[in-house]
């Protein structure tokens, strides 16, 4: 954030984007790990699921929070006023990260193995297949892909205002927000239905991406996304090895990323060849 700050130039911003790459790289999974482990180690597994959707329902209201206050801060006071704010945000998460306890190590050489004596609560499974974890991964990463592309075709339209533009990513991160807060009730999902939840909710929405309903499309995905991303959370955390929860929790997060990139793209080719009609 202070490289971003004091970046004047293109290549300023570039590798100011580069270090948050870098730092969501090394966060990318070993959130969920490190709760999951958590949880397991004071026999709370249980519990994994509803306060992983919760904290998901709460960074996506804080994220509107912020994207309300940060406006009135730059109107205010400007735009260094607001950047010293979010350096203070990122000192006080750095505070917090520090003061965190690591749960306990597995006390077995395998890591595949129970860890029965150092965290009681994590019950022993078997490998995870890997047309399950396709079945996991791939259909949620594409309802973020379809997710994505709605959400550009709507914030680009021909009548988009800056007001307009703002309501509506409020409104769609308030609809994931909404989407968290009911897994956060659900049902305790052993994955087999997500990827026909998700796959179900892209090809109802695909068709109104590219009409007057990518808005509609994009608010509804979003809710949609906000209830499968815990579920499959507690799905793959449930599923995998206890070496290798970061890994695959870090996966799926960069499948997301890959699809949504590929949405971006087919969105931003249709509108293109849609404006040069």
């Amino acid at each position: 954030m202070l490289a971003f700050w004091h970046a004047a130039t293109p290549a300023g911003l570039l590798a100011s984007s580069l270090l948050v790459g870098i730092a969501d790289a090394f966060r990318s999974g070993a959130d969920q790990a490190l709760l999951y482990r958590s949880c397991a180690a004071l026999g709370r597994e249980s519990e994994f699921q509803s306060i992983q959707a919760r904290t998901e329902a709460v960074t996506q209201a804080a994220l509107v929070a912020m994207l309300v206050g940060g406006g009135a801060i730059v109107a205010v006071a400007g735009y260094g006023a607001a950047f010293a704010t979010e350096v203070a945000c990122c000192l006080l998460g750095l505070v917090l990260a520090c003061l965190m306890t690591e749960p306990p190590a597995a006390g077995h050489a395998n890591p595949r193995d129970a860890d029965a004596e150092g965290c009681p609560g994590l019950p022993s499974r078997p490998r995870m297949r890997t047309w399950a974890l396709v079945w996991l991964i791939v259909p949620v990463a594409v309802l973020d892909g379809v997710a994505g592309a709605a959400a550009f075709l709507a914030q680009t339209s021909h009548d988009a205002s800056v007001s307009g533009v703002t309501g509506l990513v409020a409104a769609i991160t308030l609809s994931e927000s909404a989407g968290a807060w009911l897994a956060a009730r659900a049902w305790r999902s052993d994955g087999r239905h997500l990827g026909l939840l998700a796959l179900g909710a892209a090809a109802v929405a695909a068709p109104l991406m590219f009409s007057t309903g990518a808005a509609v499309a994009a608010v509804a995905l979003a809710f949609v996304l906000g209830l499968v991303h815990p579920l499959r959370a507690a799905a793959l955390q449930r599923a995998a090895a206890d070496g290798v929860r970061a890994r695959i929790a870090s996966l799926a997060s960069a499948c997301d990323m890959a699809c949504t990139t590929l949405g971006l793209l087919a969105a931003g080719a249709w509108s293109a060849r849609r404006r040069s009609r």
